[in-house]
């Protein structure tokens, strides 16, 4: 086990124990040797964790210190860094922005072995970002997805004919060069893909579709299984 991990796991188990916790039982939790614990103990009251307590007595937090609420694994925050970095390939601006927002929220949140991590620079998502669709915020679309509201599109095909569509968004998916909009098509009268940079203009309507979401996202579902024989 990494040493960021450790020092992560050792604070959950004295946070979370309703009394004091020997080294010796968090050493076998963590399978590792007692004095590897006392060291960890040590370097956590350096970085001002207030672990409290002694050999033979056991470790507690000190009462009324609150630990801040997002407590994450070294192999849990370069999940996080890597999904940040991939979202810096989409084309919603929105996103990239606030990705970048969290990236410094979780970094001030976190002990600094794992802060190290937000700032090291050797995570990447290689590759050209994809251009933001000009006819359409997909920020929208996603409000329009939460919200479950109507949007009315004007929509160009493979063929470059274009029609008047009213759909109700229910997913959003992000490939390397563009986004597909998932939604009921009224005119088709059935789930359909909608690539946003075919739109050609796109409004959202105060037309609602409560409650209809899920039942739609199933019904998108369903058509990925491939056909009993």
């Amino acid at each position: 086990m990494r040493k960021a991990s450790r020092l992560f796991e050792i604070i959950q188990i004295v946070r979370l124990a309703k009394k004091p916790v020997t080294a010796a039982e968090i050493a076998a939790q963590l399978e590792v040797t007692v004095r590897s614990i006392y060291r960890d103990i040590v370097e956590l009251q350096s970085m001002r964790v207030p672990v409290e307590g002694g050999r033979g007595i056991g470790y507690i937090l000190r009462p009324g210190f609150t630990l801040p609420p997002l407590m994450l694994t070294v192999e849990e925050t370069e999940a996080i860094v890597l999904s940040l970095a991939l979202l810096e390939r989409t084309g919603d601006a929105e996103l990239r922005q606030a990705a970048k927002q969290v990236n410094r929220k979780i970094a001030a949140a976190v002990p600094p072995p794992l802060a190290a991590t937000f700032s090291a620079n050797a995570l990447h998502a290689w590759g050209r970002p994809a251009p933001a669709p000009e006819a359409i915020d997909l920020a929208m679309v996603r409000r329009a997805i939460r919200d479950e509201r109507k949007l009315a599109l004007g929509y160009r095909d493979e063929l470059a004919r274009v029609t008047e569509r009213t759909i109700r968004p229910i997913a959003l998916i992000y490939y390397s060069q563009t986004a597909n909009i998932v939604a009921w098509c009224e005119l088709r009268e059935a789930i359909r893909n909608f690539r946003a940079d075919r739109v050609e203009d796109c409004e959202a309507l105060d037309v609602f579709f409560p409650g209809e979401g899920d039942g739609l996202r199933k019904l998108w579902v369903d058509g990925w299984r491939a056909p009993e024989t």
